[in-house]
């Protein structure tokens, strides 16, 4: 395992991390050079394994700038999101979610970006400005208000039971509450 890790061929580094955080044997300061690997592949797994070691937070910086990085915006927001992180380090992680959140032009990283501000209770803005975004994100924008209370989440949720989506609207419903539910899911998706 560990002639794995400096292995030439990139799917062997890649397996060997795996094989390392299967054993137990992967920390931050083993993973955080894989985190800037020549290899895309490399750098993606070690960043998937960055959200399951239990010193995961340690990289938090590391992660945060990856959001910068095409290839990995979508699963190092997965990563950040999963991370037990402390004030400081999950204050710098919302400014950048928030920017991929609201900005990135891959829906699928708007997408993971709300998603991660919803894991970490933060970001309220952004996750209410991702409720007009295409379909994907307005449903996973509507998920990420679950953590959150007040006035602002209460009217996006109940313009979000108006959605052209039902997965949408089914969302909105779910987190109001059965009260809420107005049993009309028409054609456009399953009951």
């Amino acid at each position: 395992m560990r002639e794995g890790l400096g292995h030439e061929l990139p799917e062997a580094r890649a397996t060997a991390l795996g094989a390392a955080a299967r054993l137990g044997l992967l920390d931050a300061a083993t993973l955080r050079p894989f985190l800037t690997d020549p290899a895309a592949e490399v750098r993606h797994r070690a960043v998937e394994l960055a959200a399951r070691i239990p010193d995961g937070a340690a990289l938090s910086d590391d992660l945060v700038g990856l959001l910068a990085d095409r290839e990995l915006a979508e699963v190092t927001a997965f990563a950040i999101g999963e991370l037990d992180l402390d004030e400081d380090a999950r204050n710098r992680a919302v400014v950048a979610l928030g920017t991929q959140a609201t900005s990135h032009d891959d829906a699928l990283s708007r997408e993971s970006a709300v998603a991660a501000l919803g894991a970490l209770g933060a970001g309220l803005p952004h996750i209410l400005a991702a409720t007009d975004d295409v379909a994907a994100v307005r449903r996973r924008a509507v998920l990420a208000l679950a953590p959150f209370d007040g006035p602002e989440v209460e009217g996006a949720l109940q313009r979000a039971l108006d959605d052209r989506d039902w997965q949408v609207r089914q969302a909105a419903e779910d987190l109001l509450g059965p009260a809420h539910d107005t049993g009309d899911r028409s054609a456009d998706g399953p009951a």
